[in-house]
C-alpha cells in the first residue's frame, strides 16, 4: 500500500496532502486513484472487513499538491457537498511564477470555456455564450532570486481556473507547460499547491483549519521557511 499524509482526521472526514502526480479519483487511465488509497488505509488502520465508505468531496487536478478532502461517511458527504455549492468551503493556494505579476494584488475575472478534447481552457476577458465567470484573487507573498511566490483564493470552482486565469495576465505557473510556462519541472509537478482550506465542520459545526506543507522539493521550501504566511 503507497503511504498516505493524512493532515486531519476524525469520524467524518479525512484530509490528505496529495503527492503531484497522484490522481484523486479514478479514470480512464487506471491508475490507482488517492481515493483507492484512503479506502487502503482506513480497511488496514480500523481492520475494516468489506467495502469502505469513502466520498470524493472535491478535486484538484494531476500534477498539483496539497490538501484534498474526503468523507467518512455518506451524511458527512451530502453535507459538505452542500457546503462546497454554498462556497463555505474557502481553499487557499500557493503558486510559484517567473514572471513578476502586473500588481501585487489584484482581483481576476474571466470567462472559461473547456476544450475536451485537449483538457484545456480557453480564456475570454468579457463574457461570451458557453463560457464560465471565473472568479479569484491573488497576492504578491515573496521572491526568490528567480522565481515569486503568489497566494491565491479561488472564489469560483473552475476546470484548470487558477492555471488558466494566472496564464492570462502573463504569470504562467513553473512547470506548466499546457498554459504557457516554457519547461517543465523535473518531476512532471506543476508548482501549484493547494496550501490551506477552511470550513465549519458538518456535524460539530467546530471551524476547521487545515494547513498542508509543501512538497519536498528546495524551492518550495524555500519559500515556506521564508514566508510569513506560513
Amino acid at each position: 500500500m503507497s503511504a498516505i499524509e493524512v493532515l486531519y482526521e476524525d469520524n467524518h472526514l479525512i484530509a490528505i496532502n496529495k503527492r503531484s502526480g497522484d490522481i484523486v479519483q479514478g479514470d480512464k487511465t487506471g491508475d490507482t486513484s488517492l481515493c483507492d488509497k484512503v479506502k487502503d488505509y482506513l480497511k488496514e488502520s480500523y481492520q475494516k472487513p468489506g467495502n469502505v465508505f469513502c466520498g470524493v468531496i472535491h478535486r484538484i487536478d494531476r500534477p498539483v499538491s496539497g490538501v484534498v478532502l474526503f468523507a467518512k461517511t455518506s451524511k458527512a458527504l451530502s453535507r459538505m457537498n452542500v457546503m462546497i455549492q454554498n462556497r463555505d468551503i474557502h481553499k487557499l493556494y500557493w503558486a510559484i511564477v517567473k514572471q513578476s505579476p502586473p500588481a501585487p494584488h489584484a482581483f481576476l475575472i474571466h470567462y472559461l470555456k473547456k476544450n475536451e478534447k485537449n483538457n484545456k481552457v480557453f480564456v475570454l476577458s468579457t463574457p461570451q455564450k458557453g463560457y464560465l465567470k471565473a472568479e479569484m484573487e491573488y497576492t504578491y507573498i515573496m521572491s526568490s532570486q528567480q522565481y515569486h511566490l503568489l497566494e491565491v483564493i479561488l472564489k469560483t470552482g473552475r476546470h484548470h481556473q487558477i492555471r488558466a486565469q494566472l496564464s492570462a495576465i502573463n504569470c504562467p505557473i513553473k512547470g506548466d507547460l499546457k498554459y504557457g510556462y516554457p519547461r517543465s519541472n523535473p518531476d512532471a509537478s506543476i508548482s501549484l499547491h493547494a496550501r490551506k482550506i477552511n470550513f465549519i465542520h458538518p456535524v460539530s459545526k467546530k471551524e476547521i483549519c487545515i494547513t498542508a506543507p509543501v512538497p519536498d522539493d528546495n524551492l518550495w521550501l524555500f519559500f515556506e521557511e521564508n514566508s510569513n504566511n506560513k
